[in-house]
């Protein structure tokens, strides 16, 4: 039984990234917040100190930062056919645990979507035919624009001093940025990052075949910065330990260098960490959430009552807290009903490996998000006619230093152990480099989420369930985008080459990146999505979930700023018309 608690204006579910800015709008707009975290507070001075950040056994062997599989994991499988298992271990992505979420080990790159990603079914109709989207992809609308996005992607920039040069701005087009970007209505808040050798020697090449790079978009600040919350950041040292690492010199934008140190400091606003939400509480019909049932560290069950219930968890929470809590109607591949679990989709990450006789990369220097990039075999910034595929990669060179225990860059054919495996690193180590290609993932009816029948976690509920593999479209574009970033890597004339680009099956072992989206995806239309475009539950006005779980599926960009965006666009919705007027903000 749970001890009721007095009620409370709003309750947000999570204090990562999309938590936390909608915590503090819903605070500055005079509500009563409370935040309720499953892990520990983070704190950049007590957790990431100069003196013990720059651990690779503690960080990124033991996954210091990431949810312990003990509290919450999940079971996977690639088709309907199999018996899902639980992994014990994290593989494949990296869920964060604590305040920051994965917003504390991520890499920092901070892309925006392009506008033809908001309407992505609509583009590819009108360009290719109604009839050109194969029956394997479950594409959708965002129920959203580009016009609408771009103020909350500025807001979110602005909030973590992303540095970068504008490709497009009102005035026109600007030389060295990206040229295949929205509209923006402002340059970057910091200039891009000083560039090491490897990304240097990729974009002279590209600019000598035509190709048009640019900066990596990074939220590891460039220049001391601070932002319109009052906090200060400092410049990238490039010190190498950037993912899977906290930062230990306030460069790397997250949640706690950049919203809750101001966030906390508020009268109104309350942090409960250590504590892990059960479920989320409706009325008799079902059309209203009345608050949230959680558990402390202790043991103990609570009710926390709310006027307003925003869950802005990882993607794979929002989604088993719905299914847990019965909103929304439960995604079936055999019917192709049901919206909650539908259009799960990932990322299909490819890269080309050089290897050169006559270089030195220094590779030690890096960060998450240095790098040059290209886009022209991005997304449909090419024509996909007659391919026999849709969607594409962002291909760039981004450094993110070689740590001495996991960079081991050796030819293939190499020994795994032995004197010749050491003097194959020797050689090897300091004149390698690798130009990745992260490319689009496009849902498809058989990938999804659900509850696994067998297996429950600790506290007795059912696991989350993914079905995934990769589509015959995604293996078709990863094959296509791989070979034209091998014919870069061979204009740079090294030694060998080795492409590797994405094949099936998927396999949940090895890492691959953190970019799960959908499960719970927003859009016009309440018969094939689950919230609206101000990520309002449809039904459930009351009910707002926030997160990559929104997406109806993946381009060939990093998520983070478009989860930023969408947490300022939610903010937005909430403060200036639900509040104004409390229920449905769009009639169906």
């Amino acid at each position: 039984m749970a001890t009721k608690l007095p009620p409370t204006d709003a309750v947000v579910v999570g204090l990562g990234w999309a938590g936390a800015i909608i915590a503090n709008q819903l605070v500055d707009a005079g509500l009563k917040v409370v935040g309720v975290e499953r892990g520990p507070w983070r704190d950049t001075a007590k957790d990431f100190n100069i003196a013990s950040v720059t651990d690779e056994l503690r960080y990124a062997q033991r996954q210091e930062l990431m949810l312990r599989t003990a509290q919450n994991t999940i079971t996977l499988r690639n088709n309907p056919t199999q018996t899902a298992l639980p992994m014990r271990k994290w593989g494949s992505f990296h869920p964060g645990n604590g305040t920051g979420g994965a917003g504390n080990h991520w890499a920092g790159i901070t892309f925006r979507f392009q506008p033809e990603e908001f309407r992505l079914k609509s583009h590819l109709e009108e360009r290719y035919g109604a009839d050109s989207i194969p029956d394997e992809l479950s594409l959708q609308d965002w129920g959203t624009d580009w016009e609408e996005m771009e103020p909350h992607y500025d807001a979110f920039e602005k909030i973590a001093g992303t540095s970068g040069r504008a490709g497009q701005l009102a005035s026109g087009r600007q030389e060295g940025g990206n040229p295949f970007e929205g509209t923006r209505s402002s340059d970057y808040p910091t200039p891009p990052l000083k560039q090491p050798y490897s990304p240097t020697l990729f974009a002279e090449t590209a600019r000598e075949m035509g190709y048009q790079p640019f900066p990596v978009p990074s939220s590891l600040v460039s220049e001391t910065y601070t932002n319109p919350l009052g906090v200060t950041m400092g410049p990238c040292t490039f010190c190498g330990f950037c993912t899977n690492y906290g930062c230990a010199n306030y460069s790397k934008a997250s949640a706690i260098t950049t919203v809750l140190p101001t966030l906390i400091r508020k009268e109104n606003f309350e942090a409960r960490t250590h504590c892990e939400v059960l479920k989320v509480t409706t009325d008799s019909d079902g059309r209203r959430a009345t608050g949230i049932v959680y558990v402390d560290s202790a043991g103990r069950r609570w009710e926390q009552p709310a006027e307003i219930v925003i869950i802005a968890a990882f993607t794979f929470e929002n989604v088993r807290l719905m299914l847990t809590s019965n909103i929304g109607e439960a995604y079936d591949p055999a019917t192709r009903r049901g919206t909650t679990g539908r259009n799960y989709a990932y990322q299909t990450a490819n890269n080309v490996q050089l290897f050169f006789d006559d270089k030195n990369f220094n590779p030690y220097i890096g960060a998450g998000a240095v790098g040059m990039g290209i886009d022209e075999f991005n997304n449909d910034n090419f024509d996909h006619s007659g391919l026999g595929f849709f969607g594409g990669g962002s291909t760039r060179v981004t450094p993110i230093g070689a740590t001495p225990i996991n960079a081991r860059p050796t030819p293939p054919g190499t020994p795994r152990w032995g004197s010749n495996w050491k003097r194959a690193t020797v050689d090897n180590y300091a004149s390698t480099m690798s130009i990745g290609c992260e490319a689009s993932n496009y849902s498809s009816p058989n990938n999804y989420l659900s509850l696994d029948p067998t297996y429950r976690d600790r506290l007795g509920r059912p696991l989350l369930r993914i079905t995934f593999d990769f589509t015959q479209n995604d293996l078709r574009m990863a094959q296509y985008v791989t070979e034209k970033t091998a014919e870069i890597a061979r204009r740079m004339n090294p030694r060998q080459i080795v492409a590797n680009p994405r094949t099936g099956p998927w396999d949940g072992r090895p890492y691959q990146s953190s970019h799960v989206v959908g499960g719970f995806v927003m859009g016009a239309d309440p018969s094939n999505s689950s919230v609206n475009k101000h990520l309002q539950v449809w039904g459930v006005p009351n009910l707002f979930v926030v997160g990559a779980s929104a997406f109806p599926q993946n381009p060939g960009y990093n998520p983070t700023g478009t989860v930023g965006a969408l947490a300022f666009k939610a903010a937005d919705g909430i403060v200036n018309h639900y509040l104004r007027n409390p229920g449905e903000m769009i009639s169906t």
